[in-house]
This record gives structure tokens, C-alpha cells and sequence, in this order.
């Protein structure tokens, strides 16, 4: 299975929150492929400058090397979906990781039940 972590996700495993469930674990161990989208950091560094969120995001970006995980960068193809997508959900970072996740196809792992609307590609933990 090819896996996109949206941005809880990322962020409670590079930081090794207990937030982070067994579940969502074993998710990623048995991917073949883990991806991090490029607009996944882009969110955090919003969040980081409007003081929402602290991180440091140099140590995030080497957390995706370090892991092995995959840079998604954000393709115009993808980003055109995000038109298409039903009103289920408001943030457009999530909109965003949805479409990258249909667009490819990758399995997208996230905490919100909202994105479970999009596609049987969402796993919800």
C-alpha cells in the first residue's frame, strides 16, 4: 500500500506523541511507500508564523529523510481536483491531501472522520 500522512499524523510521529495509535503504527510500518506532502510542511510553517503551532520545521523536513518517507509535491493536476471535491470539509489543506490522494492514487491516513467522505482511499484511525 502506498501511504500519504496528513498532518496530525506527520506531526505525532515526528514527535513521537502518544496521540499517535497503535493502529496508526502499524499502518505506516506495513506501507510500501510512505509520502508527506510538500503542503503538509506548507500548513505547519503557516501555523508556526500566526504562533498556532510550535515546531521547528528544518527538523520536520529531516524527519521525511530520516524515515525514508516521500516528498508529494503539490502538482497542478492535483491541485485542479480540488474544485471537483464535494463541500465535505472546509480546510484546504485537508482538501488538498485528499486530491493529491485520489489524483495518484494513495491511501490517505488521517484522525479526521470528515475525510472519510472523499474515497474508500481514507483511513481513518
Amino acid at each position: 500500500m502506498r501511504l500519504l500522512l496528513d498532518t496530525h499524523i506527520f506531526l505525532w510521529l515526528a514527535s513521537a506523541n502518544p496521540q499517535l495509535s497503535p493502529r496508526s503504527k502499524q499502518v505506516i510500518e506495513s506501507a510500501e511507500k510512505v509520502f508527506v506532502s510538500s503542503a503538509t510542511i506548507w500548513e505547519i510553517a503557516i501555523k508556526v508564523r500566526l504562533g498556532k503551532l510550535k515546531a521547528d520545521l528544518d527538523q520536520l523536513i529531516r524527519e521525511i529523510e530520516a524515515n525514508r518517507f516521500e516528498e508529494l509535491p503539490v502538482l497542478a493536476r492535483q491541485a485542479k481536483l480540488v474544485a471537483a471535491l464535494p463541500l465535505h470539509h472546509g480546510d484546504p489543506f485537508d482538501r488538498l491531501l485528499i486530491a493529491q490522494a485520489i489524483a495518484e492514487p494513495l491511501h490517505l491516513l488521517t484522525v479526521d472522520p470528515k475525510l472519510k467522505e472523499y474515497s474508500e482511499l481514507v483511513i481513518q484511525v
